[in-house]
C-alpha cells in the first residue's frame, strides 16, 4: 500500500501538506481535494486521480456494495449500455477470437454479446467468478467495463491485464473520464465508495506512451489499446519501476503511439 508522508500529524489536518505514491505510476503526488468523507490525489506524471489509500474501502463493503447492483444480461437497456465497448471491439477482431471479461460481476452480459458474436469467452471476477486458472491463458482480447475505477493498485492490474494479451491483442477499458479538474469537486461519479480511480484523456496518454501501446479513443468513456510487438510488461510488476521516470515526457516513447479515432 502507498505511503504517506506529511510534515504535520495526519490525524488532525495538514492535508495540503501530504504526498503519497501514485497508486498507476509511482511519481509522489500531492494533495488534491477533499470532500465529507474521503481526501484524493493527484498524480503529476500520469494525471490520476485517487483516493486517499486511508480511505479505500474494506473487500466486506466493496462487496456489500457490489450486492446492490442489478446486471441482468437479458436487459435490453443494459446490452445497450455495453454496446459502447462492444461495438468498436467487435468491429476489430477477427472471427472467433478468444477473450477474457475482467471484473464481470454477477450478471456477465458483456461475454454474453461476444459469445453471441461467435467468439470464445472467459470471465474473471475476484468476488464473483474467482477463478485463477483463466489469468494463466493468454487472449485475443480482454474487456474491462465499469471496473478500472475500481483498482485499488491500477498500475498492477493493468501491468497484470497486459500480460495476458497475445500480441496484437485489444485491451478494453469502459470508464466514466474526469473531464477537467475544476468540476471534480462535484462530480457524481466520486460519490460511488467503491469508485477509487478516476481517469482522464491525459491518465490514458499517459498510460499509451508506458505500454507501448495503439490507442483508440472510440467514445467518451471508451479507450481501446492495442499491444505492440515493443509492449514488454509483466503480470506482479508495476507500470513504472522508477517512481521518478516520467514515460509521457520522454518524445521517444511517443513514436510508439497511434492516437485516434
Amino acid at each position: 500500500m502507498p505511503q504517506t508522508r506529511s510534515g504535520k500529524n495526519d490525524e488532525g489536518g495538514g492535508d495540503d501538506q501530504r504526498t503519497t505514491r501514485c497508486t498507476l505510476c509511482g511519481t509522489e503526488s500531492q494533495f488534491f481535494q477533499k470532500d465529507s468523507a474521503r481526501r484524493y490525489f493527484r498524480c503529476p506524471c500520469c494525471r490520476l486521480v485517487f483516493v486517499d489509500p486511508r480511505d479505500l474501502p474494506s473487500r466486506e463493503n466493496e462487496y456489500a456494495h457490489y450486492q446492490l447492483h442489478q446486471n441482468d444480461p437479458r436487459d435490453r437497456r443494459y446490452r445497450d449500455f455495453l454496446n459502447r465497448l462492444f461495438e468498436p471491439m467487435n468491429a476489430r477482431l477477427t472471427a472467433r477470437s478468444r477473450g477474457l471479461d475482467f471484473g464481470s460481476c454477477p450478471g456477465p452480459a458483456l461475454s454474453l454479446m461476444f459469445t453471441e458474436a461467435g467468439h470464445t469467452m472467459q470471465i474473471y471476477d475476484p468476488f464473483y467468478a474467482p477463478d485463477p486458472s483463466v489469468l494463466q491463458g493468454l487472449y485475443d482480447f480482454i474487456t474491462a467495463s465499469e471496473v478500472a475505477e475500481h483498482f485499488h493498485q491500477p498500475g498492477e492490474e493493468f501491468a497484470r491485464l497486459w500480460s495476458l494479451l497475445h500480441p496484437h491483442g485489444w485491451l478494453g477499458i469502459m470508464t466514466k473520464r474526469l473531464r477537467d479538474a475544476d468540476s471534480f469537486g462535484t462530480w457524481h461519479y466520486k460519490l460511488d465508495p467503491t469508485h477509487v480511480s478516476f481517469f482522464s484523456l491525459e491518465t490514458f496518454h499517459w498510460l499509451a506512451l508506458r505500454l507501448q501501446a495503439e490507442c483508440v479513443v472510440a467514445g467518451n468513456d471508451v479507450v481501446l489499446f492495442r499491444r505492440t510487438w515493443r509492449a514488454e510488461v509483466t503480470a506482479g510488476h508495476r507500470l513504472s519501476e522508477d517512481p521518478g521516470r516520467c514515460p509521457a515526457n520522454e518524445s521517444a516513447a511517443s513514436e510508439a503511439v497511434l492516437w485516434g479515432a
